[in-house]
């Protein structure tokens, strides 16, 4: 048992790719919102790079009528685990609405959790009592306490207008399961689950996301060490038992608490090595310095590509030798990153430019200047 969850079976099946998982990421920049049907269909051209261990999606722009409270989707493993959250819940937070998460019962999805959602806003009283006037901090904090100390209940999501949706199965199961057709986002991001070296269970698939940030991930941080012990400091507190989760607090902190752009951020993970910032002059080479000594432990090793997406956009990065494949594609107001051309081709035969991102250098997209979500 992990966290009260069962574990899945494991195993390995011909005809697949043990060196990457996949994924894939399309976002239209002037904000319209497409089918959850588009990026099902770039997983499903990847079939061969997941197995039925663990596949997810992550929507922006899904909850245009509750964009302004916490989309929060819990799982638990009971009914104890699901009593104890939602007391915890109603005496920190305001809940707008709550529900089951609707589902479609399929033969290939087995030993789902029970699966609900609480749009939310922080309780004023409970952020003074906490000292708090950050409800972003505030809300990361309870997301935290739930997923460390209560036992069976995972707090898999907790953004606003957006959504993630994972589970045990294959990429077009999971899809299914989640009933993906009926939802519409500017972005979206996937992933199709090849194992390393962690078990597969519900919570242990991708997207790993904090507040509006999601991350999907093709790899292994073998720094996953240093980098837990480091957010550690500030915080954060790594319960998965899966080194991607690492990710989605690392940006979260770097962005959101340290207020680095994008890029910057980008560049804390895999940044220029030291015989790079040698050659460098001036003050991009007395930057690249203090970013390699402030954020030492922040770096992340080992073969690595993530798409992370967050309330206006998305960004994909390798690690800095480009271990992992990751191909970005535009045409008109579609930008679209994934594991394979093949992917991205699949619902968009003939985009403007391809290219291959070159190793520790972002691709950013996000939405226009002005287009309100």
């Amino acid at each position: 048992m992990i966290h009260g969850f069962a574990e899945s079976k494991s195993f390995i099946s011909e005809g697949h790719i043990p060196s990457g998982c996949a994924i894939g990421a399309l976002l239209n920049r002037a904000g319209v919102r497409m089918p959850g049907t588009l990026v099902v269909d770039m997983m499903a051209s990847m079939r061969e790079r997941s197995t039925d261990l663990g596949a997810g999606y992550a929507g922006y722009g899904i909850y245009p009528h509750l964009k302004d409270f916490y989309a929060f989707h819990l799982m638990y493993s009971g009914a104890a685990a699901q009593v104890e959250t939602e007391k915890l819940i109603r005496s920190k937070l305001n809940v707008e609405r709550e529900e089951v998460i609707p589902v479609k019962r399929i033969a290939s999805i087995k030993d789902a959790p029970l699966l609900r959602r609480y749009f939310v806003r922080p309780n004023a009283i409970a952020m003074a009592e906490r000292r708090l006037d950050d409800e972003d901090e505030f809300v990361r904090q309870i997301v935290m306490h739930i997923n460390s100390d209560i036992n069976g209940a995972f707090v898999f999501s907790s953004g606003k207008n957006m959504g993630v949706f994972k589970g045990v199965g294959f990429p077009e199961d999971i899809a299914e399961f989640f009933r993906l057709n009926e939802y519409e986002a500017y972005c979206w991001i996937a992933h199709g689950r090849f194992p390393t070296n962690t078990p597969g269970w519900w919570g242990g698939a991708h997207p790993f996301s904090m507040l509006n940030w999601s991350i999907v991930h093709n790899g292994e941080i073998s720094s996953y060490g240093i980098n837990k012990r480091y957010l550690e400091t500030f915080g954060y507190r790594c319960t998965l038992m899966t080194d991607t989760e690492v990710m989605a607090y690392m940006v979260d902190l770097l962005v959101r608490v340290h207020g680095l752009p994008a890029y910057l951020a980008c560049k804390v993970m895999a940044p220029p090595f030291w015989a790079e910032i040698d050659r460098m002059e001036g003050e991009e080479k007395e930057n690249y310095e203090k970013l390699r000594m402030v954020y030492g432990s922040a770096l992340v090793n080992g073969p690595f590509g993530i798409v992370c997406g967050f309330g206006r956009g998305m960004f994909g990065l390798n690690d800095r030798i480009k271990l992992r494949p990751m191909i970005a594609a535009e045409k008109d107001d579609m930008v679209y990153i994934a594991s394979e051309e093949s992917a991205i081709r699949s619902i968009c035969r003939e985009p403007g430019r391809v290219w291959n991102p070159k190793g520790g250098e972002p691709v950013i997209a996000e939405l226009y200047e002005g287009v309100a979500v």
